[in-house]
């Protein structure tokens, strides 16, 4: 049976500081000379987690359908700025 690892300060300081730079669980675990998922497992234990992705949408098809009219995006982009910015489309009808 395989003798249990003992865990230094420095080792978990090290593994909370390589996730927070966004360093891989593979990367960590050949600096530390260990498996990859005695690392994770340990990672996950001293809540080291890696920097949260800003989300990056993707571009726009260029092929896509045109949007109907008085859809909210191109209706936002057709009033920013004018005094009809923030309104819901259709416009009240008002009375001749």
């Amino acid at each position: 049976m395989p003798t249990k690892f003992h865990w230094t300060d420095a080792q978990d300081t090290q593994i909370r500081r390589l996730r927070a730079e966004g360093a891989s669980w593979d990367s960590i675990a050949v600096l530390l000379v260990l498996s990859r998922w005695s690392v994770i497992e340990r990672g996950r234990r001293i809540g080291a987690r890696a920097p949260v992705r800003e989300l990056v949408t993707p571009p726009e098809d260029p092929a896509r359908d045109p949007l109907p009219a008085g859809h909210p995006r191109s209706w936002e982009v057709l009033t920013a700025g004018t005094v009809l910015e923030g309104s819901s489309y259709p416009l009240p009808v008002f009375p001749h």
